[in-house]
Order: C-alpha cells, then sequence, then structure tokens
C-alpha cells in the first residue's frame, strides 16, 4: 500500500518555515539541502545557492516534505489545501493552534463541532493553511 505525504513549496523561506514547524509541532528535522548542497551542479542556478531544493520533516509517522522555488520562477502562493492535525485533546490543539497562528491569519476560531470537541482553520505566517482538531466529540453531544 502506497503512502501519501504533503509536499509544500515556499518562496525563499522554506528553511524558516521547516524550522518553525519542527519546534511548534514537535517533529524532527530529517534533511535539508540547498541547492548550493546538491550532488548536481546544474542545479544551482545563481540565486539559489541558499534557497532550499529539499527538505524532510518526520511528524509523528508521516512526512512534511518541502522545498522552495527557483530565483525568478512565478510564486503563486500556496491555495487549494490545507494540513489537517488531529491532537487527542483541546489543550494541545490549542498550544499548537496558537503557536501556528502567531503572525498569520485565523480563518475559524478552535470550537466545537459535531466530529470534535475543537476544531479551527489559520493560515499561518508562511502561507499554510492549517486545520487543527483536538479531543473527540463525546457520544450523543
Amino acid at each position: 500500500m502506497p503512502t501519501i505525504d504533503a509536499y509544500l513549496n515556499f518562496n525563499g523561506n522554506c528553511a524558516e518555515a521547516m524550522r518553525f514547524y519542527e519546534q511548534v509541532l514537535g517533529a524532527k528535522l530529517e534533511m535539508m539541502m540547498t541547492f548550493a548542497q546538491s550532488p548536481d551542479p546544474a542545479m544551482c542556478v545563481p540565486g539559489a545557492e541558499n534557497r532550499i531544493l529539499h527538505s524532510s520533516l518526520l511528524v509523528g509517522e508521516r512526512r512534511l516534505l518541502a522545498s522552495d522555488t527557483m530565483p525568478g520562477q512565478t510564486y503563486e502562493g500556496m491555495k487549494g489545501f490545507g494540513l489537517a492535525l488531529s491532537y487527542p485533546t483541546v489543550e494541545e490543539a490549542r498550544r499548537v493552534f496558537d503557536q501556528l497562528a502567531a503572525g498569520g491569519r485565523v480563518d475559524m476560531p478552535l470550537s466545537r463541532t459535531f466530529w470534535a470537541e475543537a476544531f479551527g482553520m489559520l493560515v499561518d505566517r508562511f502561507g499554510t493553511t492549517w486545520l487543527v482538531n483536538g479531543g473527540p466529540q463525546p457520544v450523543g453531544a
């Protein structure tokens, strides 16, 4: 059975975003390679030296993968998707939600839903959309 992991593209701030996600999510940054570190010198065009060619963040049993765009490449931002996080408690969800929301935009504050004690949506300061769930909805609620 295949696995599926998210791959994000940033516009020059991939390293900052992945280090932030590592800290907030309690994840492990497995690798981060700049274009200058590529084994293929042709990958490193002028201005790309410090941009991220590939990075991998282990979040639980899944990976969040990411890179920067090439200099001069049109960057339209991230749109049309969201990364969903689920926590066993509302407290854990709130802690992560608040950290991800700092400097970003809250689209839906954490509140009770029919599927969880808490659910909220936000776009972080890097342009990534997050959907955060906390605690199961009690039966009959």
